[in-house]
């Protein structure tokens, strides 16, 4: 299907619904898609970090979500 063929579609379903809260979620959605993304620019400490831990990550250096997840609860129980 062409885009112009999926906008009428669109236009004609909307025409059709009566759900405020649908008009409502589309709307917000479509205005988070068409905003434009500014890059994030990281600082030198920043980037030192990231490369630290990928580091760590490939020396295997790291825990799994669920040793994660297990030291969380044991520290919270203490």
């Amino acid at each position: 299907m062409k885009t112009i063929e999926i906008k009428r579609k669109l236009i004609n379903e909307i025409n059709l619904s009566k759900n405020k809260k649908l008009f409502e979620e589309f709307y917000c959605f479509l205005n988070l898609e068409n905003e434009i993304e500014e890059t994030y620019k990281l600082n030198s400490k920043q980037k030192s970090a990231i490369t630290k831990a990928r580091e760590q990550i490939k020396n295997g250096d790291c825990l799994t979500n669920e040793q994660a997840n297990q030291e969380i609860d044991e520290s919270l129980n203490k």
